[in-house]
């Protein structure tokens, strides 16, 4: 089966050491150690399926939703109303997700509830096109994925540790990707060969196979503590650490910085240069947007495992600087390349950015936040950065370009990626541990 070698030495690096852990560097004295049965195959695989049909799952929303309710004659300012709305409250939605995430008592039943809801939203969208229910499922989208995110990221800490967190990070990267391919192809071909409607109803259809998937996961490899990021039962000395503290922690807080500049660099780049392109060559904009789409999201599927191994062995500040000059370079190719072919070449650079902060965000985010209890709660104070980045990108981008030209507009967010590349170097602290 796909992808089965690299479960297999997953597998075997859990059976070598605590939390999943067989190649970590010697453990100082008194150091707390948690010895956890392997994971099972059928959990593991049952990770894998879910994370890919959630991507189909997910996919269903975003630019389908424009596309059809401009079929069903509305208009673009209750198009941006609703897509504004539901962005505020995915926004504002990820520190409170996070806590509930960390409140749970099942990460399988929060996500499986929060699949559930989405699936409900689809279904609303297909079946009454009217404002109230639009906006009803736009928010209960929203809210669905504040929760849905933190939960993938418990549970994967939950099932494999600590310090096999990284590899299969990277493989959730992957089977993300890959299903984000698949479901853009399926609903694409649905939309144009049946209505945008159908869209929604494959969104719906698919969260069968997603709960199915999550089901396979067993229950009790799933560690309740881990999955917050709570202290080891062998070290009671030890007491997790509050709320505010969380907050203050340096490492965090720069992580988060790094990441609000990262997203306020990337965010704008796809969409202005998808404007240059437009306004170069019409006929051929369709095709190369999706071409300079499904470039990055084949890098990320061939290299998202490389990246949790070698954040592993070399650290993790090696992998965040290698991501942000990725987009650094990106930045300044799109302001002086204007070969529409080779644009589509310069997403590599897209491909191997978003590969890195894939898996380095809820690792990093594990790193720091592990034996506070409020592991969730640190994914949405990091996802609230990234969503005023990303917020702010495209304002700040299509104000520049505006002004100055699109090429000014590009340097300018290059810069942005290349102050969040200093940020890394000259102040975030290692975060990589040995032991847990």
């Amino acid at each position: 089966m796909l992808l089965s070698h690299s479960l297999d030495r997953t597998d075997k690096n859990r059976r070598e050491g605590a939390f999943g852990g067989g190649d970590a560097a010697p453990r100082a004295p008194g150091t707390a150690v948690t010895m956890m049965p392997a994971p099972s195959r059928q959990s593991l695989r049952g990770l894998d399926w879910f994370i890919f049909f959630l991507a189909d799952v997910q996919t269903g929303f975003g630019p389908f939703i424009a596309v059809y309710l401009t079929t069903q004659k509305w208009t673009q300012a209750q198009i941006g109303l609703v897509l504004s709305i539901g962005g505020v409250v995915g926004l504002l939605g990820q520190m409170p997700g996070g806590a509930i995430v960390d409140a749970a008592r099942s990460e399988r039943l929060v996500a499986a509830l929060a699949v559930t809801t989405i699936a409900f939203a689809a279904l609303c969208y297909a079946a009454l096109p009217i404002f109230p229910v639009v906006i009803t499922a736009a928010v209960l989208h929203a809210a669905a994925s504040c929760v849905l995110g933190p939960a993938i990221a418990a549970i994967t800490l939950g099932l494999v540790g600590p310090v096999a967190m990284g590899e299969r990070l990277g493989r959730n990267a992957r089977f993300a990707s890959l299903g984000n391919g698949v479901a853009a192809a399926v609903m694409g071909t649905a939309g144009y060969l049946i209505s945008s409607r159908s869209v929604f109803l494959v969104t719906f259809a698919l969260a069968v196979p997603a709960l199915l998937a999550l089901a396979r996961i067993r229950e009790e490899e799933v560690d309740a503590s881990r999955c917050h990021g709570s202290v080891p039962r062998e070290a009671p000395e030890a007491k997790a650490t509050s709320v505010f503290s969380l907050m203050r922690q340096r490492p965090l807080l720069i992580f988060a910085s790094s990441v609000l500049l990262l997203q306020l660099a990337n965010a704008a780049m796809l969409p202005l240069m998808a404007g240059v392109v437009t306004t170069r060559s019409s006929q051929w904009a369709p095709v190369l947007i999706a071409a300079c789409i499904i470039v990055p999201q084949a890098i990320v599927a061939l290299v998202s495992p490389s990246v949790g191994a070698k954040a592993q062995a070399w650290g993790r500040r090696p992998i965040l600087l290698l991501g942000l000059a990725a987009l650094t370079v990106r930045g300044l190719l799109f302001a002086v390349v204007h070969d529409p072919y080779l644009l589509v070449a310069v997403q590599i650079f897209d491909g191997v950015t978003a590969a890195v902060f894939s898996v380095m965000v809820p690792l990093i985010v594990a790193d720091v936040a592990f034996g506070t209890g409020h592991f969730n709660l640190a994914q949405g104070i990091v996802g609230t950065a990234t969503g005023i980045g990303a917020s702010l990108s495209t304002v700040l981008a299509g104000y520049i370009s505006d002004k100055f030209g699109s090429s000014v507009a590009f340097m300018s967010l290059a810069c942005i990626a290349a102050l969040g590349l200093a940020l890394i170097a000259l102040i975030m602290p290692e975060t990589r541990r040995s032991a847990y």
